[in-house]
């Protein structure tokens, strides 16, 4: 018996010597430096309703580039809806290490609201801290049944209007001012430019949290003749709806709205997850030729001249109203319009 206990493997040394060696490999590879091992970083960039297709494109790349100089890999989240929805999302505590939302007013109250973001963010990139912008376009059915050419026909009686709540989303707040900008410019009176915008959301049939769930009601649902949407969002439902039939036509307006839609590293929580290299170098890259080539191709105007050339067919030449020209600022443009007591609550109440 002693002779069992103290020598089970004499008749197999080969056996010993492999449970030893496999013993060894399991052990140093347990032990293995760790600055050798490939972590895996949770990032979360909170944006408005109709960028998802951009970062689904532009966290891929961004992706590939970043594991290939560092010892880890980003699992990427995204999230998306109206802007002024998200934008409380992040003040309530959502864990964003970025926010690219649909205006400064919306990156403004996060910093107000919930100290977050520092107060001197739109000058921490170019351009206002915003890679790209885009412009407010009209949507109309295949042939065009209404005849509408411009902001004017939209607001005559026979015409069901689809556009989001400008109390929830940027997007809305953006069609909103292209219209009063029209109306402003035209009737050189804001008297009349304010009934202009109170008959407009007379004929609105469907007021949607956000952009692109006005794009689902009009194209999806079948509501509507009209569609105020984004510029981008407009030529996406274009491509797609190309693939089996032109279903839309694209009416550009004689003037618009210059859409700045910026973006911000939401520097308390990247600090906190360590995400703060990832989110510098992630917003560098909206800005490098590849990101502007990405930001192009998802039909967003990029900000760089060369690419914006480039795409020069797909983005025609349009009037646009800068939110400075019209208002002076964001700030003072919601106060004014979409605050509570303001023109959107008085005309919408009547």
């Amino acid at each position: 018996m002693q002779k069992y206990l103290f020598h089970p493997f004499k008749k197999n040394s080969k056996a010993l010597s492999c449970i030893f060696i496999f013993a060894f490999l399991t052990f140093s590879w347990a032990c293995k430096d760790k600055s050798d091992s490939v972590a895996e970083i949770n990032f979360l960039n909170v944006s408005f309703d109709p960028t998802r297709e951009l970062y689904t494109e532009i966290n891929r790349e961004f992706g590939k580039l970043w594991s290939l100089n560092h010892k880890s890999t980003i699992s990427f989240q995204q999230s998306h809806g109206g802007s002024g929805k998200q934008a409380r999302s992040v003040i309530d505590g959502l864990q964003a290490d970025v926010v690219t939302l649909a205006l400064s007013y919306d990156i403004d109250s996060i910093v107000e609201k919930s100290g977050l973001i520092s107060k001197d963010w739109e000058s921490k990139f170019p351009n206002n801290s915003s890679p790209y912008f885009s412009t407010v376009v009209l949507l109309v059915r295949k042939g065009n049944p209404k005849n509408i050419q411009d902001w004017d026909d939209i607001i005559k009686e026979s015409v069901s209007i689809i556009t989001p709540n400008p109390k929830t989303s940027g997007g809305a707040r953006w069609n909103y001012l292209a219209a009063y900008a029209y109306a402003k410019e035209k009737t050189k009176s804001e008297d009349k430019a304010k009934e202009f915008i109170g008959q407009l959301f007379k004929n609105t049939s469907v007021l949607d949290t956000g952009a692109r769930a006005s794009t689902t009601t009009f194209i999806q649902r079948s509501i509507g003749d009209v569609l105020i949407t984004w510029e981008n969002e407009a030529l996406l439902a274009l491509k797609e709806s190309n693939t089996k039939e032109k279903n839309f036509e694209i009416i550009y307006p004689s003037v618009s709205i210059l859409a700045e839609t910026p973006v911000a590293i939401v520097e308390g929580n990247a600090k906190k997850k360590q995400t703060l290299e990832i989110a510098t170098s992630y917003i560098e890259f909206l800005y490098s030729e590849q990101g502007q080539e990405i930001i192009a191709k998802n039909f967003l105007r990029p900000q760089s001249e060369v690419i914006l050339q480039k795409y020069k067919n797909q983005f025609p030449k349009i009037k646009m109203v800068s939110i400075r020209e019209l208002e002076g600022s964001w700030k003072e443009a919601q106060l004014k319009h979409f605050a509570d007591k303001g023109i959107f609550d008085q005309i919408y109440k009547k």
